[in-house]
């Protein structure tokens, strides 16, 4: 649904799917009939009631991926000795071509404004490249799924297509305990924040030095996008004032250490002061431009050839202050 152009549309055209204990939920496919059309699907699932159950699958396969997957690379492997490797240059090209089009944009921060992408940028820029990232539900989250480079395993948490609001900072507190000699950051919204920002007294209390950066829009970000593209703009239970609660006082309340940036050129320090603390928890409060909308996006019940690539208007739309993502 939030994907970028090229894995979206190239997943859309393929010819063949190897579909690897997925669901073909709704997030996925988009429509289910218009989904890709010309593609063979191999479908491998440890659960037969996942296989045909929402897309047909011209080779279904019950079995551990692990196991599968060992089967089919041997199987690729005398195939391509027997007949040789087949000629992808054109599909290449195609995909290439894709990507230099509809690369995925940043939107920089510049006339004081300052932006959820920007904030996230400077994030993955200023911490280590093993970082632990976790997520909360909505708008930040689609933006950190975009913008973060990941390039290590185990190293993006968060809980997916179930959206689970108000799952970052116990799932950043859980993955600290597990992992207490790598850094680890959430990125959380504030409607989400709202919902377990109470277990940073356990973290304080057990001293788990967990960071959190709150990108505080003051609306629940990715309803209100929903309801100004497709409901006419009926706005309803989706803003959420920008200074109740004081996310400062409320986390030097429970033990944190606690910021808030408001300009641009305060994002970076803030962070490095951050890293540079690891005998309690960290808040960091973002406050960001209420009027970012996440792209692409697919629009509920339609193909993913409907994709729109950014709103008119939109502020993702100026290339002047946009750096490109190769991604």
């Amino acid at each position: 649904m939030h994907g970028n152009y090229t894995a979206i549309t190239a997943m859309q055209r393929a010819d063949l799917l190897i579909t690897l204990g997925a669901r073909f939920d709704d997030r996925v496919t988009g429509k289910v009939s218009a989904f890709a059309p010309e593609a063979k699907v191999i479908h491998v699932d440890i659960d037969p009631a996942e296989l045909g159950k929402v897309r047909a699958a011209d080779v279904p396969i019950v079995g551990d991926c692990r196991v599968v997957i060992t089967e089919i690379v041997k199987a690729v492997r005398a195939d391509h000795t027997k007949r040789g490797r087949p000629d992808l240059s054109e599909w290449i090209a195609q995909v290439t071509e894709w990507k230099d089009t509809y690369p995925i944009a940043i939107r920089g921060s510049d006339g004081g404004t300052l932006t959820p992408q920007y904030c996230i940028d400077m994030l993955r820029k200023h911490t280590p490249e093993d970082t632990i990232v976790v997520s909360g539900v909505g708008q930040h989250q689609m933006f950190t799924s975009q913008i973060w480079q990941f390039h290590h395993p185990y190293t993006w948490v968060n809980s997916g297509g179930l959206g689970t609001m108000g799952y970052g900072v116990p799932a950043a507190i859980g993955a600290k305990v597990g992992q207490p000699d790598r850094m680890v950051w959430a990125v959380d919204g504030d409607g989400c924040f709202q919902m377990t920002a109470q277990e940073l007294v356990t973290a304080t209390a057990e001293r788990i030095p967990v960071k959190i950066a709150i990108l505080n829009n003051a609306y629940l970000g990715m309803v209100r996008q929903w309801q100004e593209l497709f409901y006419e703009e009926r706005y309803s239970e989706v803003y959420l004032s920008p200074d109740l609660p004081d996310y400062v006082k409320w986390a030097e309340a429970m033990g944190c250490v606690a910021m808030r940036v408001e300009t641009p050129e305060d994002v970076v320090p803030a962070i490095e002061k951050a890293n540079a603390i690891d005998d309690r928890p960290v808040v960091i409060e973002f406050r960001v431009d209420w009027r970012e909308k996440v792209y692409p996006m697919v629009p509920a019940g339609a193909s993913n050839d409907d994709v729109i690539v950014a709103g008119a208007g939109s502020s993702s739309q100026d290339e002047n202050e946009n750096e490109e993502i190769d991604r």
